[in-house]
């Protein structure tokens, strides 16, 4: 599943499209196509793992899910979901879920929960943190009315880089954890961004696919936790596992 900082790049690489009008529509996406022909782009937006397509009358809302794909001027042998063609170019994406929002983004947003905004509110998502204690580490950093935009590499690494066993429920870290969990969960949004566009992601890994621990040399555990029931790679020396007493 395409995390936050994928998401700012699709925008990005899509960005070229803004101004322009809408010529056909197609797909099997089950939306109302005729309605979106002859609109002009207005702006292209994200929120967390979304990518929304503002146009004067409707926001196209598109979510990759596990599996989707986009293409930018050229097209899969899969049927689209969406397609959006103009007069020079045209926008594919696959494999995904296809809304129309109707009204003001702002009012339907809350821009201070995603990672990647520059209106992020850190105190803002370690209050919503404080008010779900029972909630383990592993599922709250997968939250997206909390970190809009976080998945699961960067709840991974997240959370060895804080030194925090994923079964850790929130309501038992010290102040001082909880905010560095809020800020590394923006801080390696913004790292796995640039290593995103220089290729080099994978490299950096240093929890999530990987077998062996590199601070303390032993194996990791692997385990599909919590109710998001999404894997985890942790350790078991170095991350401390932390429950109310």
């Amino acid at each position: 599943m395409p995390e936050g900082p994928s998401i700012v790049i699709l925008r990005e690489e899509v960005a070229p499209f803004t101004g322009r009008t809408i010529r056909r529509a197609e797909g099997n996406a089950k939306i109302d196509m005729a309605r979106l022909v002859g609109q002009p782009v207005v702006a292209f937006r994200s929120f967390g793992k979304q990518t929304l397509i503002e146009l004067p009358d409707v926001t196209i809302r598109i979510h990759l899910l596990m599996f989707g794909s986009y293409r930018i001027d050229e097209r899969k042998e899969a049927a689209p979901r969406l397609s959006l063609q103009f007069d020079e170019g045209e926008l594919n994406f696959y494999s995904c879920s296809v809304r129309l929002l109707e009204g003001d983004l702002d009012e339907l947003y809350d821009w201070r929960t995603d990672v990647m905004s520059d209106a992020w509110d850190p105190a803002l998502a370690r209050k919503r943190l404080r008010a779900m204690p029972d909630t383990l580490a592993c599922d709250a950093l997968l939250d997206q009315d909390v970190f809009a935009g976080v998945g699961n590499i960067i709840k991974n690494e997240v959370l060895f880089r804080i030194r925090t066993h994923p079964l850790s429920t929130i309501g038992a870290l010290p102040a001082r954890k909880l905010r560095e969990l809020v800020e590394q969960a923006r801080q390696y949004s913004f790292e796995f961004l640039a290593w995103k566009r220089a290729f080099v992601l994978r490299k950096h890994w240093l929890a999530h696919n990987k077998s062996i621990c590199p601070r303390d040399h032993v194996k990791f555990h692997r385990a599909y936790l919590g109710r998001t029931n999404r894997r985890s790679f942790f350790c078991e020396l170095c991350q401390r596992r932390y429950v109310e007493s």
